[in-house]
C-alpha cells in the first residue's frame, strides 16, 4: 500500500508533495529504525536530491558525522559537516552494498535539556554486498548519538568508533566452487577494511580536503566570487583575527559611596556628641590644619577628641578660636 500524505509515517521530501513529515515524539531507537527503512527504500536510480532529503528528514543542519577506527598504519579519525553526510551514505551504495541498516542493542538513554544522548556500546552496522561477490558484513563497536529534544528529533552529534568486523560467505558458494581453487582463494580475501568499503575510505580522505574548502565554498555561493577572490578574503580575515589584539577585559567604573549624614539635633549636647564621634576615628590634626581652620569667618569652634579623660573626665574637649585669631581650650 502506497503511503499517503495522511499516513503519520509519511515523508514529503520523497514523495510528490515536497513538504516536510509530520513533526511528532518518539523514541530516539525508533528513529534508527525508521533511517533504517528509509535506507531500505532507497533504488538505484535514487539521485542526489533524494539523499539530502534523507540527510534533512534525520540530521540537524549543523550535524557532524565522526568515524573512529584503526587501520593497518594506525588509527583513523574522520569528522564531516552536514553537508557532507549525504554523499557520505551514498558511497556505501556505491561500492557494491545492496543493503545497509545499523542494530542497537542494550543503548542507555540520557536526557537533557535540549538534547537526548543514546549510548550504545553494542551496535551493529550491516551491510548486504552483491559485488565483487555475495557477502554479509557485520561491523561492530560503539555509536554515540545525540538527537535534539524537539518534534522532529533529528541527531545532532554521530559518532561511530569501530572495534572489529566479520565477512561472512554462504556456504552454498563455498560448494559451488569447491573444485575451483581460484575462486576459492578470491573468495577467501576481504572485501572491506575494517567494515568499510574503499569507495567509503577514499571519500573520507577526500573530506579531510573538502572539510576546511567550506568556508570558501560558501563565500562563493554567497557572494558568487572567484575562487582566487574568496581564498584571498578567507586568509585576510584569518590573518586580520592572528594579529589583532586580544580584547582587554572592561572594568566595571568603583562607585563611590556617601556616607550618610546624621541628622542633627536642636540640643547643643547632641550636635557636640556628633561632631566628636566623627572626629575620633582620625589622628589628631596637626598644627598648620588647625591655622588654616582659622581662616573661615564665622568658625567657632573644632573639635579636638582625645582618648584622655579631661578634667572633669569627658573624652572630647574643644578648642575655640577668637576673632583674634588666638586658639582658646575650652572643656
Amino acid at each position: 500500500m502506497s503511503s499517503t500524505p495522511h499516513d503519520p509515517f509519511y515523508s514529503s521530501p520523497f514523495g510528490p508533495f515536497y513538504r516536510r513529515h509530520t513533526p511528532y515524539m518518539v523514541q530516539p531507537e525508533y528513529r534508527i529504525y525508521e533511517m533504517n527503512k528509509r535506507l531500505q527504500s532507497r533504488t538505484e536510480d535514487s539521485d542526489n536530491l533524494w539523499w539530502d532529503a534523507f540527510a534533512t528528514e534525520f540530521f540537524e543542519d549543523d550535524a557532524t558525522l565522526t568515524l573512529s577506527f584503526c587501520l593497518e598504519d594506525g588509527p583513523k579519525r574522520y569528522t564531516i559537516g552536514r553537508t557532507l553526510i549525504p554523499r557520505y551514505f551514498s558511497t556505501v551504495f556505491e561500492g557494491g552494498v545492496t543493503d545497509l541498516y545499523y542494530i542497537l542493542k542494550h543503548s542507555k538513554e540520557s536526557y537533557h535539556n535540549s538534547s537526548i544522548t543514546v549510548d550504545c556500546d553494542q551496535c551493529a552496522m550491516v551491510t548486504q554486498h552483491g559485488k565483487p561477490m555475495f557477502t554479509k558484513v557485520c561491523t561492530e563497536g560503539r555509536l554515540i548519538l545525540e538527537f535534539t529534544f524537539d518534534d522532529l528529533m533529528r541527531i545532532k552529534t554521530w559518532h561511530f568508533t569501530i572495534r572489529q568486523y566479520r565477512e561472512l560467505v554462504p556456504r552454498s558458494i563455498l560448494a559451488m566452487h569447491a573444485q575451483d581453487p581460484q575462486v576459492l582463494d578470491q573468495l577467501s580475501k576481504n572485501i572491506t577494511r575494517m567494515g568499510l568499503t574503499n569507495f567509503t575510505l577514499n571519500y573520507l580522505r577526500l573530506c579531510v580536503i573538502l572539510e576546511p574548502m567550506q568556508e570558501l565554498m560558501s563565500r562563493h555561493k554567497t557572494y558568487n566570487l572567484s575562487p582566487r577572490d574568496c581564498l584571498k578574503t578567507c586568509l585576510f580575515q584569518k590573518w586580520q583575527r592572528m594579529v589583532a589584539p586580544p580584547a582587554e577585559p572592561t572594568r566595571q567604573p568603583t562607585t563611590k559611596r556617601r556616607k550618610r549624614k546624621n541628622s542633627t539635633s536642636s540640643t547643643s549636647n547632641s550636635g557636640a556628641a556628633n561632631t566628636a564621634n566623627s572626629a575620633g576615628s582620625k589622628k589628631k590634626a596637626p598644627a598648620a590644619n588647625l591655622s588654616l581652620s582659622s581662616q573661615v569667618p564665622g568658625l567657632g569652634a573644632i573639635p579636638n577628641c582625645s582618648l584622655n579623660p579631661g578634667r572633669d573626665g569627658d573624652l572630647c574637649h574643644s578648642t575655640a578660636v577668637t576673632p583674634s585669631g588666638q586658639f582658646k581650650e575650652k572643656h
